[in-house]
């Protein structure tokens, strides 16, 4: 039954055209990556690295209406959102059976190529970024990709955002819950100097009443040489978000009022600045050799005042979080075209992360008073030096076979005191940590390729905190080594249909769910991730687009550490759902008319390690669209999302601190039925 099922798949998918080029390049391509985009990163294209790649182009993105960019990334294969909804506090993206909870990040966030994660591995700076700025998103998902080594876990993300052009695009919308927002990008290109700005403005109530105030500008200016072999550029980036948090329901809150925020949180809120810059220099050396550097500085300052629950019990429930991280980076990779069977790439990093921590704690009140503490829980100052170096070579051996070996090291350093004794202890000593990868392709025909990958990443602690420092008595931690493989074919049954089926594993020695906001770290010991993706996307004609993707996975601890006891052994991962779905159509009904449907499902998932609290939070949602041409250089468009109205709400349990209310399930409420009127204007 289930391999009739699989064939009337293939069947259905089999009239699609194709949005890759060929079959021996793993990557799939959703909607339309502009010329100008394919320039980032260098003659190394991602595709390179032989392994479940996903594009996301700006057709698939500059007219999306979402509160944060990355409910952008969900239109992705197997890729998990994590809707936290907590002002600033939002959400996240992850695939690869890693969740977003905050205790185990294991996904790479980079803007333009530039690492752009927190300390903490969270995905903040993605909120930089909004749509009509964007030129496309990729996914890469797997352990093989050398480039990077911190939170490079279960792969990453890129988001690449426009770069040269000329062009002056504008972007205004209304809509639910007294939403307004408005977006200008302006490009100008000479041919050696290139402009690029960008400034956005949201401002709503939210579907829980807490509001929300944010805005985003940006600059780029690039400079090429005579003859384009030399380009230098500098990129500045600002963000500013002030919000409340409507605080968690409890399961009777959530049948009361869904849309309620409960007295005890009115006080609390989040006020977020992001800064980044960044110089690029480019030099294509000979026809051959191409040098790529980047050199970066990021911020990241949060005051979060957050209250959990209403017990009156302590001060814990009521805290004002204080984040304040700089980062200092530089990345540097020459690759050489030996001749047409041989590529060779290297690559150094180095980051400097200079951060402070403070939280305090505060009295029971109802809402919390957050004027005076009655406790400094972390005064922390503290650094995180990184060391990164990786080599791979492109081998064809002939028309048919392609071999990627691979490796990277990574060395860590650093220090932390707390402002309360000035004492001052090293991070983990960690040592060179070895990453040895392997990726190949073989190509039996045009329509066919099959590939395999096996490579190794790693898990280090973070925070200000034990156990990622070494304060007398603790113990040492060993990184934890993840080994991934993975294969899978890509079939092109007709010219233009794409067709990707793959199996991966990746298992882990030492796993830590670490919360560094919260000083909480519990070891989960061996753990194993394991899946099936299948993935099927193109055109039907000129008038039709469709894509599917569906994918099963599995997270489970497969041996727990000793001082936690067995009883996590066989236990699922907290916070990961067994099944991920998208599926979408577009129908263009005349030159004019363009109708969207969209849908995205995941299942329930438990919600604490020992599995004891019961399964929450999976989802099917819809969203449409109708986008109708005004003139050539105008349109507009209605979109509704949640079409159905479904509720659904993402599921919390604090797995390891505190009892939620006296140890029950907490809720944050998805919004339901949105609709948002745009005006969209390209000059």
């Amino acid at each position: 039954m289930k391999q009739q099922s699989f064939a009337k798949i293939l069947a259905l998918c089999a009239p699609l055209v194709s949005h890759s080029a060929y079959a021996d390049d793993p990557t799939i391509v959703m909607g339309e990556v502009r010329v100008s985009a394919q320039r980032n990163g260098g003659p190394l294209l991602t595709s390179r690295v032989l392994t479940s790649v996903d594009v996301l182009g700006a057709d698939k993105v500059e007219d999306k209406n979402v509160m944060n960019s990355w409910e952008l990334i969900g239109q992705l294969p197997g890729v998990q959102l994590t809707e936290t909804r907590m002002g600033a506090e939002s959400g996240k993206a992850s695939f690869r059976a890693f969740n977003g909870e905050g205790y185990i990040n294991g996904i790479k966030v980079l803007i333009d190529g530039i690492p752009s994660n927190v300390n903490s591995g969270n995905q903040r700076f993605i909120d930089m970024i909004f749509p009509l700025e964007i030129d496309y998103i990729e996914v890469v998902r797997g352990t093989n990709d050398p480039r990077y080594g911190l939170h490079n876990i279960g792969g990453n993300i890129n988001v690449g955002t426009r770069q040269g052009g000329n062009y002056t695009d504008a972007r205004l919308t209304y809509g639910s819950y007294d939403t307004r927002e408005a977006q200008l990008a302006i490009g100008r290109d000479s041919g050696a100097f290139a402009q690029n700005y960008f400034f956005a403005k949201q401002d709503s109530d939210e579907y829980r009443g807490a509001g929300s105030d944010k805005y985003s500008a940006g600059a780029k200016w690039f400079l090429s040489s005579a003859d384009k072999t030399v380009r230098a550029g500098l990129v500045v980036r600002t963000y500013q978000h002030q919000a409340g948090e409507p605080g968690f329901l409890t399961a009777a809150q959530l049948r009361e009022n869904r849309r309620q925020s409960p007295a005890k949180n009115a006080n609390d809120a989040s006020d977020r600045t992001m800064r980044h810059a960044s110089l690029h220099l480019d030099w294509q050396i000979t026809p051959d050799a191409w040098l790529s550097n980047k050199f970066y500085v990021n911020r990241y300052a949060d005051d979060r005042r957050v209250t959990f629950t209403s017990n009156p019990a302590g001060t814990a429930p009521r805290q004002r979080r204080m984040w304040d991280e700089n980062q200092r980076g530089v990345l540097s990779s020459l690759t050489w075209t030996v001749r047409k069977e041989l590529i060779l790439d290297a690559g150094i990093n180095a980051e400097h992360q200079d951060n402070g921590y403070r939280r305090y704690r505060y009295a029971y009140a109802s809402p919390t008073d957050f004027g005076k503490p009655a406790q400094t829980q972390n005064d922390d100052a503290y650094s995180l030096d990184n060391v990164g170096a990786y080599f791979q070579a492109i081998v064809k051996l002939d028309t048919a076979l392609k071999i990627v070996p691979a490796f990277r090291v990574d060395k860590f350093s650093g220090d932390s005191r707390t402002r309360l004794n000035m004492a001052s202890v090293p991070l983990q000593e960690y040592g060179w940590i070895r990453q040895p990868k392997l990726s190949m392709v073989y190509t039996p025909s045009r329509e066919t390729s099959i590939y395999a990958n096996w490579g190794r990443t790693f898990q280090v602690l973070t925070g200000s905190e034990t156990p990622a420092y070494l304060r007398p008595g603790q113990t040492r931690f060993e990184p934890s080594i993840n080994t991934g493989k993975e294969i899978g074919v890509k079939f092109k049954p007709t010219p233009g249909a794409d067709l990707r089926l793959a199996a991966w594993r990746q298992d882990a020695t030492g796993e830590v769910a670490n919360m560094p906001a919260t000083g909480t770290t519990v070891g989960l010991g061996e753990t194993r991730r394991q899946g099936i993706d299948f993935q099927a996307s193109g055109q039907a004609g000129d008038k039709l687009t469709m894509w599917l993707s569906h994918s099963l996975q599995k997270a489970e601890v497969v041996r727990a550490f000793a001082a936690d006891g067995a009883s996590l052994a066989g236990k699922e991962v907290f916070s990961t759902p067994r099944t991920i779905t998208n599926a979408g159509i577009d129908y263009l009904a005349s030159g004019r008319l363009k109708l969207s449907l969209q849908g995205r499902a995941q299942g329930d998932y438990f919600i604490d390690s020992p599995n004891a609290q019961g399964k929450y939070g999976g989802f099917v949602v819809f969203d449409a669209s109708v986008k109708y041409s005004l003139s050539k250089r105008t349109s507009i468009d209605l979109q509704v999302k949640n079409l159905a109205d479904r509720a659904y709400a993402y599921a919390w349990y604090d797995n390891f601190f505190w009892p939620a209310d006296a140890s029950q399930p907490m809720f944050s409420a998805a919004p339901g039925r949105a609709a948002y009127l745009s005006l969209n204007i390209k000059l």
